[in-house]
């Protein structure tokens, strides 16, 4: 996977199959999840319906050819942290005022793990495939430091999604088949600092993992016809 493919046209996604994939999912995940080194939290209702309107903001931002990573779009990662957390609703992001305060400090103030770290590490990376764009971009996301106070596997997932549409690829969406070889690496990243002295040779091991599971578990059915789109 060391070549770049030549770009194709951003596509739009069919979020119906994609709260398909992820309500079958939730219907396995108490099943999946028993199985796992580390216990995840269960797949609520409500994090289904956020993931949901993440996939559909994700799709907004790529259809009006946003750069979430340029200088004045970086709010867009914000907000995708704030979908994943609370949805969209006004209301019911109230209660979670202050911690999103804290987490906009964090993600402008951090210094090894803030935004700036992560647009810096990504404009080197051109010469990537977008499967190893994506996987690295996420990595750089869940290491220590890491972006967000919290929500950083579901907001890592959508900003994978976004770098995949970019270049006519089907977003990530967790599925029954992809969730453990997905999690186990997940839980591996969140506890490497990215300054450590085997940081490079750990972080670049599971960039490679992540970017097979893109490749391989890339689903065109999460994708609307080209007419479509």
């Amino acid at each position: 996977m060391g070549f770049r493919p030549g770009r194709a046209p951003a596509r739009r996604v069919d979020l119906a199959a994609v709260e398909m994939t992820l309500r079958r999912l939730q219907g396995d995940f108490e099943a999946i999840n028993a199985r796992l080194s580390a216990h995840r939290e269960p797949m609520s209702d409500r994090v289904v319906e956020n993931m949901l309107a993440g996939y559909a903001f994700v799709d907004a931002l790529q259809a009006s050819g946003t750069d979430v990573l340029a200088l004045g779009n970086l709010k867009s990662l914000l907000e995708l942290n704030s979908i994943v957390l609370c949805g969209t609703d006004p209301a019911e992001r109230e209660p979670y005022a202050r911690h999103l305060e804290a987490s906009e400090r964090r993600f402008y103030e951090e210094r090894d793990g803030g935004i700036r770290d992560l647009v810096e590490w990504y404009a080197g990376q051109a010469s990537e495939s977008v499967w190893n764009r994506a996987a690295g971009a996420y990595v750089r996301m869940l290491s220590a430091p890491q972006l967000f106070i919290e929500g950083n596997h579901r907001a890592g997932a959508l900003l994978m999604s976004y770098i995949l549409l970019g270049e006519g690829q089907p977003p990530f969406v967790l599925s029954p088949e992809n969730a453990a070889a997905y999690f186990e690496p997940s839980g591996a990243i969140r506890g490497m600092e990215k300054r450590a002295a085997v940081a490079p040779f750990v972080l670049s091991t599971i960039k490679k993992r992540l970017a097979q599971l893109l490749l391989d578990h890339g689903d065109r059915r999460h994708l609307l016809p080209a007419a479509s789109a």
